[in-house]
């Protein structure tokens, strides 16, 4: 005589797969949140590769490390609170005021596209709008001084030296500012907050 399932046991079966299921489809990266955090450790990853390979370093300038591979959080520059971030080198040296902005010519390229790492539609007209975490992922953030914290607490941006260590500054002098903590970025959107932690020295970058 074949033997066959019993309803109870069909029953059981489907329930304990709906739970695995709730607790798996979390971890697999569905939700917007996870994906902006995801985006977001890939482009400070990609910030840090393109510090390791074009060192700065120019004896005849005295303020080569000004033009650190930097990734810059802001509000995007329609005042709508909108957060975007751009990745790129400040060739402006002898402007110690240049710092905070970016020119066309010196955000970094997506090497598969070829357009500007950047989300903020007043430094580039061949933005890349997933770089605006508010208008792709819904995460906003009205207050840019809470967005970092810990090691990095009220800073914008993160730079890298030649050897992928993080720093916290460029313009005050060569090694002055070298994080010493871990810099932790907070994004929330209506799914919740995730935090992404950068190690200091490894400059290491991941979800938490």
């Amino acid at each position: 005589m074949k033997k066959a399932f019993t309803l109870i046991e069909l029953i059981f079966v489907i329930i304990v797969i709906g739970i695995l299921s709730s607790i798996a489809l979390p971890k697999m990266g569905g939700g917007k949140l996870q994906k902006a955090a995801d985006q977001v450790v890939s482009h400070i990853r990609y910030t840090q590769h393109l510090a390791m390979v074009d060192d700065k370093f120019d004896a005849n300038i005295n303020n080569w490390y000004r033009a650190r591979w930097q990734i810059y959080f802001k509000h995007d520059s329609d005042g709508d609170e909108e957060l975007v971030y751009t990745i790129y080198s400040n060739t402006d040296l002898d402007d110690m005021s240049a710092s905070t902005n970016a020119d066309a010519n010196e955000i970094a390229k997506d090497p598969l596209t070829s357009k500007d790492l950047t989300g903020d539609s007043l430094y580039s007209t061949t933005m890349i709008k997933n770089m605006n975490l508010s208008s792709t992922y819904g995460v906003k953030i009205s207050d840019m001084d809470t967005l970092m914290s810990g090691g990095c607490n009220q800073k914008r941006r993160i730079f890298f030296d030649h050897l992928g260590r993080p720093m916290l500054s460029s313009n005050i002098s060569v090694y002055e500012e070298l994080l010493t903590s871990d810099c932790n970025i907070t994004l929330t959107n209506s799914e919740g907050s995730i935090t992404i932690g950068i190690e200091p020295e490894t400059g290491y970058a991941r979800i938490l």
